[in-house]
């Protein structure tokens, strides 16, 4: 899979006094092909998680808390392509399959949002520990 399938999809975010709301994902969305299940992460400062690589499955990924730099590669030694979102950057990075992706947080503490297309099994996942 190409880097350049990977879209990044400003999302609406609502002021509010008493707390903002960030529009997450709607039926509506073209780019919702299949629900599997959504899962959060949290991630502290200065820590990376992954390399993670989904053989089916596709990411739709938000940072609706913090600040996070994702890293993609179609091979670990090959080129890369970085994008960095969080609330203030409030958007949706659309991953498809077979692209390998870490992220790292830029903030005291980050969530990530992800939502896949089939519930999550360790067979269709590879991991590669960052130490």
């Amino acid at each position: 899979m190409s880097l350049n399938k990977i879209k990044i999809i400003k999302l609406k975010k609502i002021k509010n006094k008493k707390g903002d709301i960030l529009k997450y994902i709607s039926s509506k969305n073209k780019y919702l092909k299949k629900f599997g299940e959504i899962y959060f992460t949290e991630i502290k400062y200065n820590q990376t998680k992954g390399w993670n690589f989904h053989k089916k499955s596709q990411c739709l990924i938000s940072v609706p808390f913090g600040k996070v730099k994702f890293t993609f590669a179609n091979n670990l030694n090959g080129k890369k392509k970085i994008k960095i979102i969080g609330k203030n950057n409030y958007s949706l990075i659309v991953l498809p399959p077979k692209i390998w992706f870490n992220f790292k947080s830029l903030d005291k503490l980050s969530l990530v949002a992800n939502t896949i297309n089939f519930v999550h099994n360790d067979k269709e996942t590879l991991k590669i520990p960052i130490k």
